[in-house]
Order: structure tokens, then sequence, then C-alpha cells
């Protein structure tokens, strides 16, 4: 049978940004999956950013994040730009603020669209302009006892 976009779910749900946060606590996988579930979608794609232990070369103990009172209005604007671009049928994005452990989890995005091609490139969109965009700072603290802010996200 030969794909059509005559039918609903091959178009973008009404109201498809079902989570938008920034949190001082830790964040779920389980709730961005559940959030971003729709009948219609035949694709989901999530993806994970977590504190790694390492960065340009230097060990990191930890580190932590801050964001301007806008950055979760400027969360909503880039997600509503991601469904204007792409069929999505939900979309959600949780970044964590404060201070976090090598392998805390940072970012959590999912998107799921009719199709897989759909939602990988929905939520490759939504992640790099997350990271691009919104007013979140990073504040690596390093083994060697060096410091370094790195701008948004």
């Amino acid at each position: 049978m030969a794909p059509t976009n005559d039918h609903p779910g091959e178009q973008g749900a009404q109201d498809p940004v079902k989570l938008i946060a920034i949190r001082e606590t830790a964040l779920s996988l389980d709730e961005v999956f559940r959030a971003v579930g729709d009948d219609a979608a035949g694709g989901t794609a999530l993806f994970v950013g977590t504190v790694r232990n390492h960065d340009g070369g230097a060990d990191v103990d930890e580190l932590g994040y801050s964001c301007h009172p806008s950055a979760e209005a400027e969360m909503r604007r880039i997600a509503e730009k991601v469904v204007a671009e792409y069929p999505v049928r939900a979309l959600a994005a949780v970044h964590r603020v404060g201070d976090l452990k090598v392998g805390d989890l940072a970012v959590v995005v999912a998107v799921s669209c009719p199709h897989r091609g759909e939602a990988f490139e929905a939520c490759r969109k939504l992640i790099d302009d997350l990271k691009h965009e919104v007013p979140i700072w990073k504040h690596q603290r390093f083994s060697d006892g060096a410091e370094e802010w790195v701008g948004a996200c």
C-alpha cells in the first residue's frame, strides 16, 4: 500500500508540545517517553544528554547548570519552531539545573512523528537548537582544580 498524507496521523498534532521544563531535580526518561506517546506516531526519537567525565582533555569531577529566567520560554519557542517544520505528533524537552555528578542526566528530549526519519530529524533539530539558543550555562569543575564556564548548554 502506497503511503499517503491524507490520513490525519500523517499531519502534525493539534497541540504537540506536551512537556517543556527546567528542573532542579533528577530527570526521568520514562516521563519524557510517556509524554510523547501517540497512536499516530510510527517513530519516536529520544536524546539523552549526560554529564561526561572529561572535556577538552581534562577530567571533569562535576558541573553545575544555571539558566536565565527566560530559558523555559525559549525552550518552548524552539519546540514550537520544530513543530512548525516537521509533522510532530508529540514533543517533550526537560533540562536540569543545579549541581550534577558524572553520569547524571542533564537534558532529555523526545519527538514522535508518523515516520522514523522525521522523528530523527526533528529530535536532532530540537536538541541542536536548544543547545545553541537557550540561555543555560554550564560550570565545569575539573579534577586538577580548574573551573570553566561554558555558554548555552
